[in-house]
């Protein structure tokens, strides 16, 4: 599974993707999401980074490298808006566990590029729909509109540049695996 489901939102907040985002509680919410999905993606990539040692493939740990790095970035300006909304957050642990539950965040994949761009693929496709939510909404919220979809919108450029660039990586690797 490499798509999230925007419906099962609905279980951490009453609201999906499919409709505008109402208030800055919802934003809020939906931002935590993000931040867990963040931290799936770091941690994942970390893993099969190290796992990658010694292996020989030093541009594929790279990349995994930089992919955990920019996630934790990606992570650390989330959780920046989130802080200047006028909001209560969910407990860690609730987003957690349904993030872990929804987008198989604990699933193994035998390719570690095929992982990696499962996790680009999920976290492109969640802020592009939050995005499309909050500009159908006429909702005013306590942080700045421009600011909050500068935001997201750098966040869902860099998630495209991920699947462009794994996707990348993929044919370079099956092109040195194949005999000549």
């Amino acid at each position: 599974m490499c798509w999230y489901d925007p419906v099962s939102l609905s279980e951490v907040s009453p609201v999906s993707l499919g409709e505008p985002v109402s208030s800055d509680h919802q934003l809020a919410r939906l931002l935590q999401i993000g931040v867990v999905l963040e931290e799936v993606v770091e941690a994942r990539a970390a893993r099969h980074a190290e796992e990658l040692v010694g292996d020989g493939n030093t541009t594929v740990r790279q990349f995994l490298k930089e992919a955990s790095a920019e996630s934790a970035e990606h992570r650390r300006h989330l959780e920046g808006l989130i802080e200047d909304l006028d909001a209560e957050t969910v407990p860690f642990e609730d987003i957690k566990i349904l993030v872990e539950a929804k987008y198989e965040a604990d699933a193994d994949f035998d390719d570690v590029l095929y992982d990696q761009l499962c996790n680009e693929e999920t976290a492109y496709k969640f802020y592009d729909d939050l995005i499309d939510a909050i500009k159908r909404s006429d909702t005013t919220y306590s942080i700045g509109r421009d600011r909050l979809l500068t935001v997201l919108g750098e966040i869902r450029e860099a998630e495209a540049e991920g699947v462009e660039d794994v996707t990348r990586l993929m044919s370079e690797t099956s092109e040195t695996e194949e005999p000549s």
